[in-house]
């Protein structure tokens, strides 16, 4: 598995589902005058790729864009079915498939290989790229040796990175609230005039007061989780938000 920075991507045709039918699209239709990042992978519904390599992607999607390129990636040695249920079933809707069904588009870069050990055959090695109209620009290959599926070098992290090193990451913010609560719909109100994206999470449908206690130590309702930090009263959130040289969803490390 050689650097292939500099070279073209090879030319294949992608069969790709739409609307219940298959339709066929080249290199072409996907890179030409494009500058897209993708990240290639053993295959949907495995361990690394469900936990790390596509969540991460799914996250930093909007970040890539604002830093830089057109479209973001996902490649695997899969049929269109799969990857899309996959899709789905992580709620990445913004990521793009491309199923590399026989491997020719792997095999052609020189990143097929086998993992009959891992009961999976020919699949892609795991690897990131920036391709700007066809060409390679920068190259983010997992190294051999680490493991079976090593992975870190070829996260959306390390390819936002090298897109912008001052690029901040957006924040993860969690709401844990309840139905029919004065309270939450206030800290709600609040973050989305901020226009903070946070996930909301209700109790008895999404968690029980135990998952509560169990993370904070509190069954009051809301709280609200921001890279780790934990906030009951809306007053708190809204000082450390007013704060810019203390503000929490400045960035994370």
């Amino acid at each position: 598995m050689e650097d292939r920075t500099g070279h073209r991507v090879p030319a294949v045709t992608f069969n790709i589902r739409q609307n219940l039918h298959w339709v066929s699209r080249n290199t072409e239709d996907f890179f030409k005058n494009k500058r897209v990042v993708v990240f290639a992978l053993p295959g949907a519904f495995t361990p690394v790729c469900s936990s790390l390599h596509l969540p991460s992607y799914n996250d930093l999607y909007d970040s890539l864009r604002a830093n830089g390129v057109d479209d973001v990636y996902c490649l695997a040695v899969n049929d269109g079915f799969v990857l899309e249920a996959w899709k789905k079933a992580e709620k990445a809707d913004k990521i793009t498939m491309l199923p590399d069904v026989d491997g020719e588009f792997s095999a052609r870069l020189g990143f097929l290989v086998d993992r009959g050990e891992q009961c999976l055959g020919n699949r892609s090695w795991r690897y990131a790229m920036v391709v700007d109209d066809q060409v390679i620009e920068k190259m983010f290959i997992e190294p051999p040796g680490r493991g079976p599926d090593p992975y870190g070098e070829s996260s959306a992290e390390a390819v936002l990175r090298y897109l912008n090193p001052a690029a901040s990451l957006p924040s993860s913010v969690t709401a844990f609230l309840k139905h029919d609560c004065l309270d939450c719909e206030e800290i709600k109100s609040m973050l989305r005039r901020y226009r903070i994206p946070f996930e909301e999470l209700y109790l008895n449908d999404n968690f029980s007061i135990k998952t509560v206690k169990a993370i904070s130590g509190s069954s009051y309702l809301p709280q609200i989780f921001v890279n780790g930090v934990r906030f009951e009263k809306q007053k708190d959130l809204e000082e450390r938000l007013g704060a810019p040289e203390e503000n929490l969803l400045q960035t994370r490390e």
